[in-house]
């Protein structure tokens, strides 16, 4: 039940973001307890310039928020017993060994590359150790793609993770590609599509619908339009930007669409110590595993990041100020947050600006969905953190 008093307060910021001047075209956002949302709320429009009012049954691209949900499909491996952690990646997708690390760049801008100085291991992948990066996140990568030709992570392609290593593995934290190749060892060792394995494993027995690598023709009718915010603040729809559909390969990384809706039924899976309403998911145990920050082990911590490609992200970094690390695919905050969110809570986000936290400790969590690019927009974010600063305050 929620508090009349909440629900003005987060009602007010959601209202506030989409109708001031160069706010968002609309936003959908939630915040649940372990049994249920005790807020639900939309403002704006799903388009710019179009009579589409923003609800929450609105289908968003969730991008790297995906990653978690691969992230459970690898924990479910190994609470079976059919890969560990501290394998090497190869055994299962032999393509990720011949994977070189970055030398450099010879007088004609062609890339110098040697074999790693180890293999890179299932554990390297799940914490971003592996030296592997995204393009729009490091200009030594989008370089080398360019000099090699190969393609963006957006189209969804195997082609597209087979790239480079920016470091050797397990020497740095490295935002990037791993959840793709995660996802690969899913279909190895489950012999299937990852979005049929999570369809099986996660989404049915947490009641999830509304969810998947591919659009239904009711997902399709109701997805939110990507805009883009130039440096000016205006703000352009672009209705024909959508992930492939149906993906030539499913990606872990950032491949799925979801409605907020159905993504708190997979938070409260994890506020719940991996229990769903219609079957267990993870033992909690392996909730607690893949809670645990995994960096500290290798003297390491996550900061921020610097764009290489404007377009589709800003520079910048969650909660400056804050120790951070990072555990089983979400980063963690080594100490309080400003907002409220406990020590040791996990968080996420994806390029079309959404973001999730999960506070496990105080057994809330929440997701705030828009769709704008360039990465942590400046209007989106500070709202997201507002938000959830107010349902800290409020409850």
């Amino acid at each position: 039940m929620t508090n009349p008093k909440t629900q003005a307060a987060l009602d007010a910021i959601l209202t506030q973001t989409a109708q001031r001047h160069g706010g968002v075209p609309g936003v959908v956002a939630m915040a649940t307890d372990r049994n249920g949302n005790f807020y639900e709320g939309a403002a704006g429009t799903r388009e710019l310039g179009q009579d589409r009012p923003m609800d929450t049954d609105a289908v968003f691209a969730i991008f790297s928020t995906t990653k978690a949900i691969t992230g459970v499909c690898v924990m479910q491996l190994v609470e079976e017993g059919l890969i560990r952690l501290d394998e090497p990646a190869g055994k299962y997708v032999p393509d990720i060994d011949r994977i070189q690390v970055l030398d450099g760049f010879d007088a004609d801008g062609q890339p110098r590359t040697r074999a790693p100085r180890r293999r890179i291991t299932i554990n390297d992948l799940m914490l971003h150790t592996s030296g592997l990066s995204y393009e729009f996140f490091s200009t030594d990568d989008l370089k080398y793609r360019t000099a090699m030709g190969i393609p963006t992570v957006v189209g969804c392609s195997y082609e597209s993770i087979r790239t480079v290593l920016v470091h050797e593995p397990g020497a740095a934290w490295s935002y990037g590609a791993n959840i793709d190749w995660l996802g690969l060892i899913v279909e190895e060792r489950r012999g299937k599509r990852l979005g049929a394995v999570m369809a099986e494993r996660i989404f049915g027995p947490l009641g999830m619908k509304d969810i998947g690598f591919g659009l239904s023709e009711s997902m399709r009718q109701r997805r939110v339009t990507i805009h883009d915010r130039a440096a000016d603040g205006k703000l352009t729809p672009l209705p024909d930007l959508a992930l492939p559909d149906p993906p030539p390969m499913d990606m872990g990384g950032h491949g799925l669409y979801a409605t907020v809706g159905e993504y708190m039924k997979f938070i409260r899976m994890i506020l719940n110590d991996g229990a769903g309403p219609h079957g267990r998911v993870l033992k909690p145990e392996t909730v607690n595993a893949m809670s645990r920050d995994g960096l500290p082990a290798m003297g390491l911590s996550v900061g921020g990041w610097a764009t290489s490609i404007p377009s589709l992200s800003n520079t910048g970094e969650f909660m400056p100020g804050t120790d951070k690390g990072w555990a089983y695919t979400f980063m963690t905050n080594r100490e309080r947050a400003p907002s409220g969110r406990s020590a040791n809570s996990l968080m996420w986000a994806g390029l079309a600006n959404c973001f999730y936290w999960i506070d496990r400790e105080a057994g809330i969590g929440g997701y705030w969905g828009t769709q704008i690019l360039p990465f942590q927009d400046a209007v989106s974010y500070p709202a997201f953190v507002e938000f959830e600063t107010a349902v800290y305050h409020h409850r």
